[in-house]
Parts: structure tokens; sequence; C-alpha cells
């Protein structure tokens, strides 16, 4: 998969917002314990094509800004690289902007509006599999429910044809070099737009995946209401359980919950043969009835020799977000007579949490034996039970 990067950009005045709100910028306003540019910042982030994130912010406020994002992703590590830069003085500017902030390896990128808080993985996903069909340019749309008229000096001129008609919302997908190239004609040739698509249509086309309802535009005071309602959660639980067999000195090094376990048997495996992440994974699955990792990543796939489990983790994770379910918590337990665990708990804890992108109290670790007995207790082999815990909002 090419480097996919986003583009957040937060650099209005939102002067219509503003004066209901205090005079705050919209994109500042807290939702949820953290500012509306951040819960785009954190969808983002659960596709695990997603390398990096640009935010774009007001000239003025970058010093700032630049500050709140480093301390927000140590205190939430995202996973994913970040730069803050300045926006301009239209919305085009400030997306011109941000495209010149991205790394030279960036093959694509989605453009989306910090106003837009509500945007689901799903859509994210959906936009991520046109680029990589061929797609140079993608945008979510939802069909016009409204009748639309044309009108002029107070007259009706026209009746549009709605059935002809799309309402388009962000994030906007395309080739970073198309998209590049249209911010350079529009700035030689004096465009004026109002969305990058608009843009882009004049140079290659543009394809459209379905958009959602949900994701609102926050433009007027009333919208401030969207930010109070609340919404009805429902907890899903999976359970997940793998077993390993321990191997001779050809086989694999051992990994438990992506860190490397020195001295520790070797373990006869497809991938890495991190027995946790296997469990977590199918535990993951279970959440919203997602099948087993061995349908989504069978072991008789060349493309899973030796593959890292963190990355399987982040695909299942993936997948969750896409069905509406956020994970929220696991409790994970390794069940071994060989090696001592003890001295590496910690860590694999933290570990953990940071691949779920979770804080550390959110994420439990044990280890134990089986008293000698069975195959862990005979040295044979080790197994991991997970048991994980999701939100699903109705």
């Amino acid at each position: 998969m090419n480097d996919i990067w986003g583009i957040i950009l937060a650099a209005g005045s939102g002067r219509r917002l503003a004066e209901a709100s205090g005079g705050e910028r919209k994109q500042y306003l807290e939702y949820r314990g953290a500012p509306l540019f951040w819960h785009s910042a954190r969808t983002f982030s659960r596709n695990a094509g997603i390398k990096g994130l640009v935010f774009v912010f007001p000239p003025d406020d970058v010093t700032a800004m630049e500050k709140q994002v480093r301390q927000a992703f140590r205190t939430e590590d995202l996973g994913v690289k970040w730069v803050v830069t300045a926006g301009g003085e239209r919305r085009q500017d400030s997306v011109r902007n941000g495209l010149a902030a991205l790394p030279r390896d960036c093959a694509s990128v989605l453009v989306h509006d910090s106003a837009r808080p509500f945007f689901s993985p799903r859509i994210l996903a959906d936009l991520i599999t046109a680029l990589e069909n061929g797609a140079q340019g993608v945008i979510p749309v939802i069909p016009v429910t409204d009748t639309v008229k044309r009108v002029d000096g107070g007259k009706v001129a026209e009746t549009l044809n709605r059935a002809e008609l799309a309402a388009v919302q962000t994030p906007q997908g395309f080739e970073t070099a198309i998209l590049k190239e249209a911010h350079e004609r529009a700035l030689a040739e004096g465009w004026e737009v109002t969305d990058d698509a608009s843009m882009v249509e004049r140079l290659a086309e543009v394809v459209t995946v379905p958009g959602e309802a949900a994701n609102v535009k926050i433009t007027v005071p009333e919208d401030l209401n969207r930010l109070k309602d609340a919404r009805t959660t429902v907890p899903c639980v999976g359970w997940g359980y793998d077993v390993h067999r321990f191997g001779g000195e050809n086989d694999r090094p051992m990994v438990l919950g992506g860190v490397n376990i020195p001295g520790g048997p070797t373990i006869v495996a497809h991938s890495d043969g991190d027995v946790l992440l296997h469990a977590l994974a199918d535990a993951i699955l279970g959440t919203f009835g997602g099948g087993d990792i061995g349908t989504h990543f069978p072991d008789n796939d060349p493309n899973f020799d030796n593959a890292n489990s963190g990355m399987l983790v982040r695909e299942v994770l993936t997948m969750a977000e896409r069905a509406g379910t956020r994970i929220v918590h696991a409790d994970l337990t390794v069940i071994t007579q060989v090696p001592r665990l003890a001295p590496h708990s910690a860590l694999i804890a933290r570990n953990a949490a940071r691949l779920l992108g979770l804080e550390p109290h959110q994420v439990n670790f044990k280890a134990t034996t089986e008293e000698k007995l069975g195959f862990t207790g005979e040295k044979k082999g080790i197994k991991a039970v997970a048991s994980v815990t999701g939100l699903k909002e109705l």
C-alpha cells in the first residue's frame, strides 16, 4: 500500500459560530473531552493505511497549537506521524499549504474539514479502496432530499432534477500529484472553488462513494446542539484464544504482544507467532461478528509469511471501526510454563495499549501456568486468551 496522509483543515475563522460559542473558533470547540479537530485525528488514525496527518491551523495559532497537538499525542498516541502548518486566507490556500507539508513519498492524500467530527472509519476505508483501485479523485456524497431551485433576482429560474444532484462531504481523497497540479493551476489561473474536487474535476475523473447523513458540518449556532446530543451506546464483548507449539532452532523467536522475549522457546508459526496478538485479534473480531483471523489472514497465504502480528491487529481494528465498534478495554492472559514473563509484563501491557490506541489503564495483562499440567505444563507450547470490550453507538 502506498503512503497515505490526511490533511485536517482547522484554519477557518468560523465567524457565524463564534458569537454563539463565546468567540471560540469552532475547530477548537470541545466535544466529549477533546476539540473537534482531535476527533477527526482519532478517526483517521484508526485506519491502518493512514501513515500521517497534517494539521492546518490559523497562522496566529500555529505555535500554540503545535504545542497542544504535541501534548495530545503524548497523552494519546495515535500511532501516526504528524506535522502542523499554517493556513491561508482562503480554504484552497490552506489546502495548498497542507500539501506543501506532506512528505515526498506521500502517494495519496485525504483532505478533511475539522468541522465534520462525526465521519466514520467506513468512509475512510471506502475512499482508500477507491484510490487503491486507480481513482485519481474520490468523494463521499449523499442524496439531495429537498427540491432544489435556481433563483435569479428573487424569482425561480429553474427547478433542478434532484435525482442528478448530490451533497458532497469530506474527507475527499486524491492522488497527491493530481491534487498538487490542480492547486497550481488554480493559483495560476485564478480559480475560486469551495472544495478540492471542484479543481480536480477539471483535470481528471472524480468518482463517488456513499457518504453518511451523520457526517454533518458544524457551521451555524443551531449545529451546536449536535455536540450535545446523547447517543445510545451498547457494550459488546469478544473473546479470543490461540495456541502455538514450541519449535526448534530454525523456528520463530518468541514474541508476545509485539515484545521480543529473549531466551524464550522458539515458536512454530506461519506469521511471527505472536500468540497473544492472535488471541487479541480474534477477540476484536468477536466484538462485531467479524469471524476469525484464519479467515482474514490464512496460514497458507504467502503474503502473511512471518507477518507482523501488530499489523494484523491494526487491520482488524479498522474492520471494527467500519462496523461501528470502538474498542475500550482488553484483558489479556498468556498461559505457559516457560519462560517467566513477569519481567516483561509491564512492557507487553503498554505495547498492547499502544496498538489498540488505549490508555494504559484500559489494558490488563496477566501470565500464569497450568501447574505443569497439559501441553503447556510439559513445555510443548504456549496459549493465550483475550477478552475485549467494545462500544457501539446506535
